[in-house]
C-alpha cells in the first residue's frame, strides 16, 4: 500500500516549525512509520542548493535560477526520498512542497503559473500531497513573529509586499484545491493550531488501518 504524503505550507513566521514537531509525535504515537524532510533540502544536494537560496549575499539572483533551483532540489527529494517512503508504505511529512513554487516564484517573483505547473509535471513524477496543511496568518503578525528569529536569510529579507503576494497566492492555491487543503488558522495558539492539524490528518490515519 502506498504511504501517506503530507506537506506543511505557510508565509514567514506562520510556525510550521512548531506545528512539525507536534504533527510528527502525534504520529509517531500512533504507531505510523514517518520519514520528516524539508524544502528546499532534504538531501544534499538540496541542502546545498538551500544554502544558495538563502544566502543573503545572493542578491542579485534571478527569479529564473531561484525557480529552476527550487525545483532542482525538490525533483532530488522526490526520487532520493519522497517516492521510496512513500513506495514502501510509509508516511511521510514534509516542510514545503511545489505548493511553496507557486507561491514564491509564482505569487512573489511573477514567474508565469503555467511554467511552474509544467517544471512540477516533470520534476516532481506525478508525486503531490495527501493533504496540505496551510498556516495563514497576517504577513505583518508573521513578520513579527519572525522578527525574533535572528538575522533575515535573503528571501525573509524581501519587502512585505512580497509577502503580500505569496499568502494571496498561497490562498487561491486553497480555494482552487479544497480536497487536498485544510488552511489552519495560525493566529491561534501553538495547542489550537495543532488540534486542527490532528483533526485534518485523523482521517488519513483511519484509512491507513
Amino acid at each position: 500500500m502506498r504511504g501517506v504524503f503530507i506537506s506543511l505550507e505557510g508565509g514567514e513566521g506562520a510556525g510550521k516549525s512548531t506545528l512539525l514537531a507536534g504533527l510528527r509525535d502525534h504520529l509517531v504515537g500512533q504507531g505510523i512509520d514517518l520519514v520528516q524532510t524539508r524544502e528546499p533540502g532534504g538531501t544534499p544536494l538540496g541542502e546545498a542548493l538551500r544554502a544558495i537560496l538563502l544566502d543573503p549575499t545572493m542578491r542579485g539572483m534571478s527569479a529564473e535560477s531561484e525557480l529552476l533551483m527550487m525545483f532542482a532540489s525538490r525533483a532530488q527529494l522526490v526520487r532520493e526520498c519522497i517516492a521510496p517512503a512513500l513506495a514502501a508504505g510509509r508516511w511521510v511529512l514534509c516542510d514545503r512542497f511545489a505548493d511553496a513554487s507557486y507561491a514564491y516564484q509564482g505569487g512573489g517573483r511573477g514567474q508565469p503559473m503555467e511554467r511552474i505547473a509544467a517544471l512540477e509535471a516533470w520534476a516532481c513524477a506525478g508525486i503531490a500531497p495527501d493533504l496540505t496543511l496551510l498556516l495563514d496568518l497576517p504577513v505583518a503578525d508573521g513578520r513579527a513573529r519572525a522578527a525574533g528569529r535572528g538575522a533575515a536569510d535573503r528571501i525573509e529579507g524581501e519587502a512585505d509586499a512580497f509577502f503580500e503576494r505569496v499568502r494571496k497566492a498561497y490562498r487561491a492555491r486553497a480555494m482552487a484545491e479544497p480536497v487536498r487543503f485544510r488552511v489552519l488558522d495560525a493566529s491561534g495558539t501553538p495547542e489550537q493550531v495543532l488540534a486542527e492539524a490532528i483533526a485534518a490528518v485523523t482521517p488519513l490515519l483511519e484509512r491507513d488501518r
